[in-house]
């Protein structure tokens, strides 16, 4: 699967974030820099927080807003806009087998009731163990999303006998 650095250079492809072996999570761009990630002399950092999440989501004061917690499983990620999901790749034999299987993954989800989540704006996808300012040194992936609320929910699916993958749906909601 690509990461950051190969999106840089073909900029059709998928790009993936890995996990180190946490949890990864949204952050608002506005926010970025109040993300300290593993660092800090706190008994608690902000990445002991977003382990802290229980399940496949969860929402996390930063700054004068909250980030999404993609918990559950360490697994490689995207965010797909034209479906408006997030995709976590828990197993598959490749890239082009997941996403072949992925518009029937959307039609049969079992949807989780969703979770309301309000951005100031465009969010940035990393390990939660990184601090915002150091995007430059870590796969990382720009979503960009209205400022507003917007519903969360998510779903595991299995499309083949050795494909099974996450879905975290981000859909804008209607009322302000």
């Amino acid at each position: 699967m690509a990461g950051y650095a190969d999106a840089a250079v073909v900029p059709d492809v998928v790009r993936w974030v890995e996990s180190s072996g946490g949890p990864l999570i949204a952050i608002p761009e506005a926010v970025l820099p109040f993300w300290a990630g593993a660092d800090g002399d706190e008994t608690s950092s902000d990445y002991d927080r977003a382990c802290d999440v229980d399940g496949p989501v969860g929402l996390l004061p930063v700054g004068d807003t909250r980030a999404l917690v993609l918990g559950d499983e360490p697994a490689s990620t995207a965010y797909l806009p034209r479906h408006g999901v997030f995709v976590r790749c828990y197993a598959a034999d490749s890239e082009t087998e997941l996403l072949a299987g992925l518009p029937a993954a959307l039609d049969t989800a079992a949807w989780e009731p969703e979770l309301r989540w309000r951005v100031p704006g465009p969010v940035v996808l990393l390990d939660a163990v990184w601090p915002g300012r150091s995007l430059r040194e870590t796969d990382h992936v720009r979503v960009e999303l209205a400022p507003g609320p917007y519903g969360i929910s998510t779903a595991q699916v299995s499309t083949g006998p050795e494909t099974w993958l996450g879905l975290i749906r981000v859909r804008p909601l209607t009322d302000r």
